[in-house]
């Protein structure tokens, strides 16, 4: 595979063969795809097709309304475990998972093994990037929530650090 336009074939086959929801970007060769997930319900992947290589781009959460320096600590150790993606920030501190690819290396098989790295990743590290970096949030809408006799069912991952009886 070599071309963009084969490249972005192959893109746009193999998502809708995985039934995988995706649509056009808003820039030329880019494909947007949303793979679901267990602890983050959903990531949306940017996949851009270039001259050279094909990127990719994954929103993971918000900068962290606590312990900064932890939380970014948290995601450069788990940077050392990832294969083909990596955590990245924006100005903001926002994170992403981020990937590349050249565009002669891309088949089938990288392109699952790129998109599995990215739900993987984003899915195992949104549990632990919450307790880090928004637990008082939590702890606050929990509280909101209870005393008003409203769903917890979001937060029930949780309960056993925002509920008083655990």
């Amino acid at each position: 595979m070599s071309t963009r336009d084969e490249t972005e074939r192959l893109l746009l086959d193999l998502l809708a063969a995985a039934g995988i929801d995706h649509e056009a970007g808003g820039r030329p060769g880019e494909v947007v795809a949303t793979l679901p997930g267990e602890h983050k319900l959903r990531t949306t992947v940017s996949l851009l097709v270039g001259d050279h290589s094909l990127s990719a781009s994954a929103f993971v959460i918000r900068h962290p309304d606590e312990n900064a320096e932890q939380f970014y600590r948290w995601l450069l150790r788990r940077n050392t475990r990832l294969v083909g993606v990596a955590f990245a920030t924006d100005d903001a501190g926002d994170v992403y998972l981020v990937g590349r690819l050249p565009l002669v290396g891309v088949d089938a098989a990288t392109v699952d093994a790129l998109l599995g790295s990215l739900l993987e990743a984003a899915d195992s590290s949104f549990d632990p990037l919450l307790t880090i970096g928004f637990l008082s949030s939590m702890k606050r809408e929990w509280d909101w929530r209870v005393s008003r006799g409203e769903s917890t069912r979001n937060l029930e991952a949780f309960r056993h650090l925002l509920a008083p009886d655990g």
